[in-house]
């Protein structure tokens, strides 16, 4: 962690700078739906552009797709999909019979290729609130992960297009579905996470968007921020120290759902004060 940085107060008005080094160490991230509303705008148009161009009469409805999203990835939502609604597989049906989950693997791969085109295309953008807090944290030495269910092949066109070189330049560590034996709602990727950033759990704050989440982080014992969407507005957030119908920009106003905050949008002083919660 940096030892000391300057960060000019973000409130109108205060001019005084800020030098001392913020007790928080570090922020953990989820991807899908935190730092981008990736799920509603990239994933589910994804599926669907990947189920036309396959001959599938398939559809995923918002509706339908909330109900998939409790599944921890793509390939176990494709999985559940299949098992629980048993859809028409036309010509299909004899290559699944035969090999399920290579062709699920498949199916997931051209999802993941129409997924990376929506991000390149700019149609995947970061919710509001998300650069200025990571330039905030690392302004006053918060280290900064990506904690995600994700794989790593989709969450590269989201780095590359969506946050960009220059913020994903202050990401500290990276964690994938892949690298550890069991996705969320386990605690797994987050121990990791803190193993990785060499900190514990009490010094850091996780922010999430789903029940989901929340619970993997809340179990490797990190308070936790939820900032809500609409496919995970309805979800049951007890356990959560802060909900939050997003991060906010100043001068914007972000609703609270649980908990407080001290201005119309998520800041760094925030985050440390959930440290002081018991």
């Amino acid at each position: 962690m940096t030892e000391q940085a300057v960060l000019v107060d973000p409130d109108p008005g205060q001019g005084s700078a800020r030098t001392e080094p913020s007790p928080l160490q570090a922020i953990l991230f989820d991807m899908d739906g935190t730092l981008a509303d990736t799920e509603r705008l990239g994933h589910r148009p994804a599926y669907n552009s990947a189920f036309r161009k396959m001959g599938l009469g398939w559809y995923w409805s918002p509706k339908l797709y909330r109900k998939l999203l409790q599944q921890p990835g793509g390939r176990e939502r494709l999985q559940h999909y299949l098992k629980r609604y048993r859809p028409d597989l036309g010509s299909h049906a004899a290559r699944v019979k035969a090999d399920a989950r290579a062709w699920v693997d498949e199916v997931h791969h051209l999802k993941s290729e129409q997924f990376s085109n929506l991000v390149r295309d700019g149609s995947v953008p970061l919710r509001p609130g998300v650069a200025r807090l990571i330039h905030e944290a690392r302004a006053r030495g918060v280290r900064v992960a990506i904690v995600t269910n994700a794989s790593r092949a989709s969450l590269l066109p989201l780095l590359r297009h969506t946050i960009g070189p220059e913020l994903e330049s202050e990401i500290d560590v990276v964690i994938c579905g892949e690298d550890a034996p069991n996705k969320k709602p386990e605690p797994d990727l987050y121990l990791l996470a803190l193993q990785r950033l060499g900190t514990s759990a009490a010094a850091c704050v996780a922010v999430e968007d789903s029940a989901m989440g929340m619970a993997a982080a809340v179990a490797a014992g990190i308070r936790t921020l939820v900032t809500v969407n609409e496919n995970t507005r309805n979800e049951d957030f007890e356990g959560a120290s802060l909900v939050v119908d997003g991060l906010g920009e100043p001068g914007g106003h972000v609703s609270v759902l649980r908990g407080g905050l001290s201005n119309g949008c998520v800041r760094l002083c925030d985050l440390e004060a959930l440290m002081l919660l018991g």
